[in-house]
């Protein structure tokens, strides 16, 4: 055997691995004197540069192709990829990335009055739900700090968003709940573990039944959507019908669903019917009557 062989592709090392190892190498550089710094860094950059230029005219000459934008974004969710990508500004931060560094500008306020505050849920299309901690929670000015300081950061880092609402109380005692869909009127009730995050492909459709009953999952990011597997116009399975870009086609009929929203786009009129789901870490729950 070869004893100079290249270890298979799938013994490549993971992402903190990869860190690790930059970590370790800037450690050491630190404690080079400045001019020997200087030319490391220097050398990075160059080297760097070099990658995103090969990295853009990549991304620009394939992305025209035929479901070349449905690919690159199923790459740029694995965790080396998107880091990557995110580095040399390739992509942009995802809506709770940006939602994050809007809180944090904002924590030192609050840490100063015995507080904190905390991302609770994104609800299609363009709301989000934050909880103050601390003394925070109960303070009588909680309102004013909240518009004034919470709701503007979010704002500014995310122009989308046009809704900021206040909520309170603690999470659900199973976990830190990280997504509730708008259609669920509350947390209380039983939810039904039914699949996790992972397994449920980016803007795609994960078919499965719960309690005899067919659902199809789709997701963006953490946000994950639930609909009864069953097409608006004659209550046909829909999941086995094309999905492209976040859109599904009725396999007998063609007509065509945002799996976002629910929305038909074929007949306006015509709404796939929703299921509350929530995230909690990993796990997609939901809660319906069977």
């Amino acid at each position: 055997m070869n004893a100079h062989a290249h270890p298979p592709e799938d013994s490549a090392p993971d992402v903190d691995e990869l860190v690790g190892d930059v970590e370790r190498l800037e450690a050491l550089i630190a404690r080079w004197d400045e001019s020997q710094r200087m030319l490391v860094f220097a050398y990075g950059r160059a080297i760097e540069a070099l990658h995103k230029g090969a990295l853009r005219k990549l991304i620009g000459g394939v992305k025209a192709a035929p479901g070349a934008l449905e690919a690159l974004r199923a790459a740029a969710s694995d965790p080396l990829v998107y880091a990557v990508l995110r580095r040399h500004g390739l992509i942009q931060p995802s809506l709770q990335e940006r939602i994050e560094s809007a809180l944090a500008s904002i924590r030192p306020m609050l840490a100063s009055h015995g507080g904190d505050v905390e991302f609770v849920a994104f609800l299609p299309p363009d709301a989000v739900e934050v909880r103050f901690l601390g003394n925070c929670d109960h303070c009588p000015s909680s309102t004013l700090t909240f518009v004034a300081g919470v709701k503007q950061a979010i704002e500014e880092h995310c122009p989308e968003i046009k809704q900021v609402r206040q909520v309170k109380g603690a999470v659900a005692a199973q976990g830190r709940v990280d997504f509730v869909s708008p259609f669920a009127a509350s947390l209380e009730g039983r939810w039904l573990y039914a699949t996790t995050l992972e397994s449920i492909p980016e803007q795609g459709a994960k078919a499965c039944a719960l309690n005899g009953a067919p659902l199809i999952f789709s997701r963006l990011g953490r946000v994950v959507t639930c609909f009864r597997d069953a097409c608006a116009h004659l209550g046909s399975p829909i999941s086995g019908g094309a999905v492209s870009q976040g859109r599904i086609v009725c396999p007998r009929h063609a007509f065509e669903y945002d799996l976002m929203s629910g929305e038909c786009l074929t007949a306006p009129e015509a709404q796939l019917q929703a299921v509350a789901v929530r995230l909690v870490g990993e796990r997609v729950e939901v809660r319906f009557e069977v």
